[in-house]
């Protein structure tokens, strides 16, 4: 693809209505009128996200709205539900009068509404479809990377999507992602530069901007109704009143934990574990007590195997369905209970916890709790529901030892509360916001220049090519890594590349030009580190090759790879910031088949072919005539080293501590990782902090090495000016390219002082006729 604007406009998702008005007087009359509006609005939609509480009809309305479509192209539904949901699903369509297939598999070319189980989904063929419609839509984020890019990958070329859920975890971003990138609304990382920032120096953790609150739930309505009661959309609740909820916490003394000399309160996951089962043959018992008190029905909640199993035999009546079991098995038993054929059901809220409706059944028993409150949302909410005529009695037995799950449980119904609350503030059923805008970063171009230093607000790819022919003495930068860290969410942003093989194709637009800008002999250096590929994104375990594809792509375009060095890193701080599961002594006691080595950061070098007309003179030399270079003897000894070790700790008198590197010279100081220009005081605003992964140290050595003073350093990727900041201080001149105009700003900053520093501090100062100037 030639034509860099085209290449752009297949990085954009278009996220219009795709749908279709329908007269309201044709949505069956069954419907209560809030749920009319929800499916008449999903409808005109085409693609949209209906998050109603448990019990406020989502089956009724997502079968309506298959109907509607259905009827509209005369083509296919296929409907996706958890496991034993399917057969009850099809029960409510007789009640709406609505004929639909329960099919396992799609080779006999059935017509119609299907419905099968999430987990048959590869048997179906997505071009049978024009509608798809994911029950239960938030089981998603349960599932590995591998299951839910399939269920992507099938609905990408299907026009109509709608995705049902009763509790969209507003406030979980992987699980908010989803739906939207099921609905193709917006991508994860647009969603991420868009309205989230990273919540300490880490990939894995996010938060909303501050100033984005209300733009993020604002945008959410615009593709998302939310539910709790009829009163949310301005209707009387009337019969949604639900009766009352008893909730009974039965606490028992726990049994002092391993290495421990008394009971103490679990904190650590490990620790929760053992109090767990510690305390099982206790609860258990407790709990069949309760169970068996009476000979109604009931639903016990577990969370372990050993606990099942021994339930199971304690309780009259019970039925045991686990996760090994065969679906058959595990659909008959759901559909047993049902009917009232079983008395007691003994399961996890994993398997049965989302879909099924049991307002018959008003007595349930929680042998402790897990983390997730929405698992035990969704597990009360089987019987606590719209139709439930009598209080439902909830028991939470715990050991005293559990107590920090119990707490955690109530600060995420919390959470979850407020969250919910901000989807119904902004609820827009009724207002004209129905395309679900793609509110990108306004692209703007602007110059700013001071003493020595040009900046430009633009892409790098166009504003490059502005700059003139062997005008750069040496580039250096540290591009956006695909799947990490999210700046913006233009799609002129590198960064937002759904994975390695995209970003280098949009970099193979930038190669060529700083190749032509580049003074013939002279170099680039790329900073950048191996990624990782994670199980609930990729679908396994393990590394990708980031740095052998652009060294690829580089030689594709003309350089030539001259050299590498490899940055030294602390795997205890990976080990804590990233969570690597590869890095932690746990998993060396467990199975050491998973261990990995710490990532390290690699600076890649790339020489363009010619002579160099003005040698760098960088090494102070008696023997070879050469008194005014700027790097010593020793100090080439420690970087000409294929590792730059990072700084080691000081004893308190100052001198090294050389445990760790017994072969560093101890004259220098080496790398010293927290060493970036963020940390030293050039800060954004709270909400906008840029998290730089290239150390000035880095800078430094690569600057003094490749280039002289006078000439000029360049950056394409210049962020808040780190680059930039180590060239002027070291006499060099610097022209710097950013698209975000926030950073950019800030750059501007940096490097105007940096510049006073400069223009007053003798020890950064050389007479102009010692400097090297390539014009």
């Amino acid at each position: 693809m030639n034509d860099y604007k085209e290449f752009l406009q297949t990085k954009r998702i278009k996220s219009d209505n795709v749908g279709f008005k329908v007269n309201r007087k044709y949505i069956n009359p069954i419907l209560y009128d809030f749920q009319k509006d929800i499916v008449n609005w999903a409808i005109e939609r085409g693609r949209a996200c209906i998050f109603a509480d448990c019990g406020m009809g989502k089956t009724f309305m997502q079968l309506e709205w298959a109907r509607a479509v259905q009827e509209h192209t005369g083509g296919n539904i296929l409907l996706l539900t958890p496991l034993a949901v399917s057969a009850q699903t099809q029960r409510e369509a007789k009640k709406l009068d609505i004929p639909v297939i329960i099919k396992r598999t799609g080779i006999d070319n059935a017509r119609g509404i299907i419905i099968t189980n999430y987990e048959r989904l590869h048997y179906f063929n997505q071009k049978d479809y024009v509608g798809i419609i994911l029950d239960e839509s938030s089981i998603l984020k349960g599932y590995n990377g591998k299951t839910r890019q399939a269920i992507q990958d099938f609905a990408s070329t299907i026009q109509y999507r709608l995705a049902c859920t009763a509790t969209p975890a507003p406030n979980d971003l992987i699980e908010l992602t989803n739906h939207a990138e099921f609905l193709d609304i917006m991508t994860g990382k647009e969603i991420i530069g868009l309205f989230f920032k990273q919540d300490g120096n880490t990939t894995h953790a996010w938060r909303l901007k501050g100033h984005a609150k209300d733009a993020f739930w604002k945008w959410m309505s615009t593709w998302s109704v939310a539910i709790r009661f009829p009163s949310d959309l301005g209707y009387e609740d009337g019969a949604f009143i639900l009766p009352e909820l008893m909730v009974q916490q039965i606490t028992i003394e726990g049994h002092t934990l391993p290495d421990m000399l008394f009971p103490i309160e679990a904190q650590s996951l490990l620790e929760r574990r053992q109090a767990r089962r510690l305390s099982l043959d206790d609860r258990c018992k407790i709990a069949a007590d309760i169970a068996n008190e009476d000979s109604e029905q009931c639903l016990i909640w577990c969370d372990l195997n050993r606990e099942s199993e021994l339930l199971t035999r304690s309780i009259n009546g019970a039925v045991e369905v686990r996760g090994s079991d065969t679906i058959e098995h595990k659909e008959n038993s759901l559909i047993g209970f049902t009917d009232g054929k079983i008395r007691a059901l003994v399961t996890k809220p994993s398997i049965a916890g989302h879909g099924m409706n049991w307002q018959h059944c008003n007595k349930m028993i929680f042998v402790g709790l897990s983390d997730s409150y929405e698992y035990y949302y969704q597990a009360v909410r089987r019987c606590w529901r719209f139709g439930q005529k009598r209080p439902v009695k909830v028991y939470v037995i715990t050991a005293d030892t559990e107590g920090a799950v119990v707490k955690n449980i109530e600060y995420k119904e919390h959470q979850a509360e407020n969250m919910f609350q901000n989807i119904v503030k902004y609820m827009s059923i009724y207002q004209d916001l129905k395309h679900a805008k793609r509110e990108r970063m306004i692209y703007m171009e602007k110059e700013m220049k001071g003493n020595n230093w040009t900046m430009l607000l633009g892409d790098c790819v166009e504003v490059t090519k502005k700059i003139e022919d062997e005008k750069i003495g040496f580039t250096i930068f540290s591009p956006p890594f695909p799947g990490m860290y999210t700046y913006t969410n233009s799609e002129r942003d590198m960064g937002n590349s759904l994975n390695i093989d995209s970003m280098i194709e949009h970099f193979k637009y930038l190669f060529p030009e700083l190749l032509r800008v580049t003074i013939p002999g002279r170099c680039v250096a790329i900073h950048l580190m191996q990624l990782t590929a994670m199980k609930g994104r990729e679908g396994y375990i393990g590394l990708k090759d980031y740095r052998g594809k652009v060294i690829e792509s580089m030689e594709s375009t003309g350089w030539r790879f001259a050299g590498e060095v490899t940055i030294d890193k602390n795997p205890q701080v990976q080990a804590t910031r990233n969570k690597e599961r590869g890095l932690l002594f746990k998993t060396l006691a467990k199975d050491s088949s998973l261990m990995r080595m710490a990532l390290a950061d690699y600076l890649i070098l790339f020489r363009k072919d010619g002579d160099n007309p003005t040698p760098i003179q960088a090494g102070i030399s008696k023997r070879y005539k050469n008194e005014k270079g700027w790097i010593t003897e020793s100090e080439w000894i420690e970087w000409a080293a294929p590792v730059w070790y990072r700084r080691v700790s000081k004893d308190m008198d100052g001198r090294r501590v050389m445990t760790n590197y017994p072969a560093l010279d101890q004259s220098t100081d080496g790398i010293m990782e927290t060493d970036v220009l963020n940390v030293r005081g050039a800060r954004e605003d709270k909400d906008e902090r840029h998290l730089c992964p290239l150390q000035l140290g880095v800078i430094e050595r690569a600057v003094k090495l490749w280039s002289a003073p006078g000439d000029t350093v360049f950056s394409p990727f210049a962020g808040i000016g780190s680059e930039g900041y180590i060239a002027i201080k070291y006499n060099r001149k610097f022209i710097g390219i950013e698209l975000k105009e926030t950073y950019f700003n800030v750059a501007c900053d940096n490097l105007k002082r940096i510049s006073e520093e400069v223009d007053t501090n003798e020890l950064f100062t050389l007479d102009k006729e010692e400097s090297h100037d390539e014009t």
